[in-house]
This record gives structure tokens, sequence and C-alpha cells, in this order.
């Protein structure tokens, strides 16, 4: 990993709901109601989208940074929203549930990888979905999850259902969803819901560190790494195993890979540049 002097960052997308701020080869897509704690309303969905398809068209970035501003990362729909809505309520959480469940793909499909960023509450199906969907996750050490969605009447959604019960077992995945108990950060870590906990104070510091590490790795490496793993959890063994063969055979002729060997070699850090 080199040495980098802090960039002044640049805004891609500089106002409302989700921000966006890129910076020496990382972007940060960044939640911003934290007056509704970041509460995933209609609109917030909408531009979470455009900012994750504002990420993907810039071959620039090479790690992604999902935040939230303020106190919390993201408490889960917004209720008032959703019971302004009154009858209309199925047809516009139709639409909702489809702009979260394109953010989540969205997430999983980028290229680059992403790194939650997990602070206060991450609740509901937006904040449970998009903490799943990350590459990483790291929370701060006073973090607090919880599915919520039967405690309201509804089922899990952003895309909980398939991911959850994959990353902590089926068996806690229908405890958490269904008792909607609060899971704290210490059990968080230790089921893999999370990456790992860090002090509060050392979470901003702690994720910029790792999202620097991943700006600095071989794109092309890390790309094919992300969709075998993601692929690989629907897939059987069997199924998987042409699609790292091909990957690794394809990776092998590419420049990065070459630089990599020969850094191995001379006993110093590689130099990747996505060739």
């Amino acid at each position: 990993m080199q040495d980098h002097a802090p960039p002044a960052p640049e805004a891609l997308i500089a106002e409302g709901p989700v921000l966006v701020h890129y910076a020496d080869g990382i972007a940060e897509i960044e939640l911003n109601r934290p007056e509704a704690a970041n509460g995933f309303s209609l609109e917030l969905g909408r531009r979470l989208h455009e900012a994750i398809m504002t990420v993907h068209g810039d071959r620039r970035v090479r790690a992604v940074i999902l935040s939230g501003r303020g106190r919390i990362f993201c408490a889960g729909g917004d209720i008032k929203e959703f019971f302004s809505k009154g009858e209309d309520l199925p047809n516009f959480l139709r639409m909702a549930t489809a702009y979260l469940q394109t953010c989540v793909s969205g997430l999983t499909n980028l290229e680059v990888p992403v790194v939650a960023k997990i602070q206060g509450y991450a609740t509901g199906g937006a904040g449970m979905g998009l903490t799943c969907a990350a590459d990483i996750a790291i929370c701060g050490a006073s973090t607090r999850f919880m599915a919520g969605a039967t405690r309201v009447g509804m089922a899990p959604d952003g895309g909980a259902t398939a991911t959850l019960a994959r990353l902590v077992g089926f068996r806690r995945a229908m405890d958490i969803v269904l008792t909607n108990r609060f899971v704290e950060a210490e059990e968080a870590e230790r089921i893999g819901l999370v990456t790992r906990r860090v002090p509060d104070e050392d979470l901003d510091a702690e994720v910029r560190k790792l999202a620097r590490q991943l700006a600095d790795g071989a794109p092309r490496a890390q790309s094919a790494t992300k969709r075998l793993m993601w692929n690989g959890l629907a897939r059987g063994f069997d199924a998987s195993l042409p699609d790292e063969a091909r990957e690794t055979s394809q990776l092998s002729g590419t420049a990065d890979s070459l630089e990599g060997l020969k850094a191995v070699i001379e006993k110093r850090k590689p130099v990747f540049e996505g060739r």
C-alpha cells in the first residue's frame, strides 16, 4: 500500500438525500437524511440508485464507502411517510421496495469493493439490507441492529431474506427476523452479520484505512473475486468451479498479475494499474 496525502474530495452529487464524494480512487456514498435517521423514503431510494449508477460509471473509482450522515446509519423505512399513504400504501410500497431491491442488487453488482460504515442503528429492511449487501461491514462498538419488519406487520425486504441466513445461519436469521430483538455489535461481529466492530471513535479512520487498502489493490482481480463470491452464494460447489478456473486463467495474463508476482519476488509492495 502506498502513502497518500489527503486529497480534496470532489462532489459527484453535492446535494439531496444521498451525497457522493470522490477522492483518490475512493467514492463515498452517504445517506443524507440525518433529521429522519436516514430513513428510507421513496426519494432516497431514487437518489441512492442514481448514486450507485454514478459510481458504477466512473472508471476512476476503485473502492466505495457506504455511510449514513449523523448519529444513525439507517433506521429502516420512513414510517411517517409510509403511514401518510393510507389506503395507497400497498402501491407506494411496491415502488419503494423496488428501489430498495435495485439498490442492494446494485451494490452487490458493483465491480469494486463496498465497505459499509455503520454507526448508531441499522434497522428495518433498509438498514439490515444495506448492511448485508456490503462486501465488508464495519460497525462501531455501540451499534445496534434489528430487523423490525414483522413488528409493523410486514415482512423483511432489502434482500435480507436471501442474504441474512447465508451470513449468520438459518436459525439465527429466523430468530432475528421473527423476534425483532436488538443485535448488539459484539454479537453482530461474532455471528458474521458484520465483518468487525471497532471503538466508536475509531470507526471513520478504520473504514477509510481499509478503503485505501482496497483502492490500492488489483482492480480486475478484486472485481472477479467479488463476482465469484456473490455468485457462489446462490450456486452449488460444483457449479462454481468452472467460473473460478476461467477467471484465474484470464487474470494470470494481466499486467497486474505479473506485477504482483514480481513484487513478491522483489519483496516490495505492488503497484496495480488495472491492466
